[in-house]
């Protein structure tokens, strides 16, 4: 290969936009056939123009009609093929570009499961949205309104040009560098100029829909704690400046179809100040001045697409650029290796060893040490915002280590507290789990969380629709559904945060029961996250996170620069043994199962 194509060939693997487009998976043959109707119908409209300006210039001479019947019959197939061929094309680059944005949104979720979590995990839920919607969009839209019209354009000019050079070699070149002017110049600079608009589009539009997604899906919570003004006002902003960019947008678009004007003009005037001469020389015929003149007039309709086909392929080259850094974040390696050390055996169980976890590059939980088992439970306590969450999501391998080493063997399902509930039945959500769940075994589940009754009171069982992210259900009815779907998943590690929210405290035992016989019936190891203590008996080991007296803690900024200190296993062996050794594990229990007749303090606090 020469050194030019090597070049090439590097350009085009690091254009995020040639990546994109590959994972659309467009079939060669498709998208001819669309160039080629494309091509009749604009060149449909070139022949109407030619034939016409013909007909009208020959009719004004009063011929025979049989010297002008041909053209009579042209101009009609002429008019009838531009729409029923228009019709055609529409089909097909509409047919290819959904076929296109299915397969690359396909191919995104497939490459997004297969990777590292930490890429989903440190996008936020509204620009994570954009990106596999309106940036799978953008990508898609590429091939109806930039490949497709370029091809069309290149057909369809270099037809017009044929012609007019047929009657006039002079005419025919002023014709092609009027084109190159409207069809390669324009474009450029439309390209060029949208070129900072269009990445600062990108990230605005991003920022919208995150924005957005945040007051509409956390309204109540942020009413309460008097941050919604804020959060509104920051929308309205976004607005703003979304607004302007669109703004900036509309003015590379009118300096483009500026010089679209004047390459059209120009053509026509030269046209004219070339076929005049020529009339009078003799060498262009009266009736052939009009063809020349009037065809330039048609054979512009396919290059005045192409500054807004540069346009949309810098848009959605920005689009397919953040596709692409979020699968080459999940395609990275980790940061901390995952499994055992060089010379360590490979074991059957999750394991962690001296676990340091936690989002960005500061942990909020380090030395913690797990084994668990096929078949073995553990619980994981501590005050909020200690990071038992945290640690859920890096045993899950969600997000790296950044200390120390974890590993188990297969997949770890994670029912998250905010786990998406999708806006369809309810046994496609428990499918999301396994593809192939039947309804009898989606019942079996769902009995086992305790919805049975719920779902024999729903229209139509399992096959209801729900709202949007559950919007029709309870919080409780949340719950117990996304457990349902941990529990009818192949994964053979359940990490569970919180499965008693928003449960009555004998429906939360149950709920935890349930999970426990499952994990020792299956064979499949379980990891809690929870507040509640009642219940924990039936686990094999609890595990306390909070801060160690050792380290102490402290407000002073300057000296702990970077924040409080991370926290760290307190104290840990089965619920029994913590009753009669933990002063602060009993009290705790003693306030669940006697309420408020407990002092509201305590033994530590004392």
């Amino acid at each position: 290969m020469s050194a030019v194509g090597t070049r090439v060939r590097d350009r085009l693997a690091a254009d995020p936009l040639w990546r994109a487009t590959r994972l659309l998976e467009i079939p060669r043959g498709r998208a001819v056939v669309s160039v080629l109707w494309g091509a009749l119908s604009l060149g449909s409209s070139v022949g109407l123009a030619a034939v016409a300006a013909w007909l009208i210039a020959r009719a004004s001479q009063m011929p025979d009609v049989g010297a002008v019947s041909i053209a009579v019959v042209a101009v009609r197939a002429f008019g009838i093929g531009r729409g029923v061929a228009r019709y055609l094309e529409r089909l097909a680059s509409h047919d290819l570009a959904l076929r296109g944005m299915t397969a690359l949104r396909t191919n995104l979720y497939e490459l997004l499961a297969r990777g590292r979590g930490e890429a989903l995990a440190r996008v936020r839920r509204g620009d994570l949205l954009a990106r596999v919607g309106a940036d799978v969009d953008a990508v898609g839209d590429v091939v109806v309104r930039a490949f497709i019209p370029s091809g069309v354009a290149v057909v369809v000019s270099l037809l017009s040009v044929g012609i007019v050079g047929v009657f006039l070699p002079a005419a025919g070149l002023v014709l092609a560098a009027c084109l190159v002017l409207a069809g390669v110049v324009s474009p450029w600079l439309a390209s060029r100029a949208s070129r900072a608009t269009e990445a600062r589009s990108a990230q605005v539009r991003a920022e919208m829909s995150a924005r957005t997604l945040e007051v509409l899906e956390h309204a109540g919570p942020l009413q309460v704690a008097g941050a919604l003004d804020g959060r509104t006002a920051a929308l309205r902003s976004t607005d703003r400046d979304l607004a302007a960019a669109t703004d900036a947008g509309a003015r590379v678009s009118a300096t483009a179809a500026a010089l679209q004007s004047l390459a059209i003009g120009l053509a026509v005037l030269g046209s004219l100040l070339l076929g005049i001469p020529a009339v009078a020389a003799g060498t262009l015929a009266p009736v052939e001045l009009s063809v020349i003149v009037l065809v330039p007039l048609a054979a512009f309709e396919g290059a005045s697409a192409l500054p807004a086909a540069a346009i949309q392929v810098r848009r959605s080259r920005e689009s397919a650029r953040r596709i692409m850094e979020i699968l080459d974040e999940a395609g990275a390696p980790d940061r901390a290796a995952p499994g055992p050390g060089p010379g360590e055996p490979a074991d059957d169980r999750m394991t962690a060893t001296g676990l340091a976890a936690g989002w960005g590059e500061r942990p909020c939980v380090v030395g913690v040490d797990l084994a668990v088992p096929r078949g073995g439970t553990v619980a994981v306590l501590g005050p909020s915002g200690v990071g038992k969450t945290t640690l859920l999501a890096t045993l899950a391998g969600l997000l790296p280590a950044l200390g120390g080493r974890c590993s188990h063997p297969g997949d770890a399902a994670l029912v998250a507290e905010d786990g998406h509930v999708f806006e369809t039945s309810v046994l496609e959500n428990l499918r999301v789990a396994r593809g192939d769940l039947t309804e009898a075994e989606a019942m079996v589940a769902l009995e086992r969380v305790g919805l049975a009754p719920w779902v024999d009171g729903l229209p139509d069982g399992v096959a209801t629709p729900l709202g949007p992210d559950g919007a029709t259900v309870s919080g409780g009815e949340r719950r117990r559904l996304l457990v349902a779907r941990a529990l009818v998943s192949s994964a053979p590690w359940l990490l569970v945060d919180e499965p008693a929210e928003h449960l009555e405290a004998a429906t939360a035992d149950e709920l935890l029961q349930t999970l426990v016989d499952e994990a020792r019936a299956s064979h499949r190891g379980l990891v809690v996250a929870t507040h509640r203590l009642s219940g924990l008996g039936a686990l094999d080991e609890v595990v306390v996170l909070g801060q160690d007296e050792q380290q102490g803690t402290t407000t002073d900024a300057a000296a702990v620069p970077h924040g409080p200190r991370p926290a760290t296993v307190t104290v840990r062996g089965t619920h029994d043994e913590l009753l009669r050794t933990d002063p602060d594990h009993a009290w705790a229990l003693a306030q669940e199962t006697l309420g408020p007749t407990v002092p509201q303090a305590g033994p530590a606090a004392r």
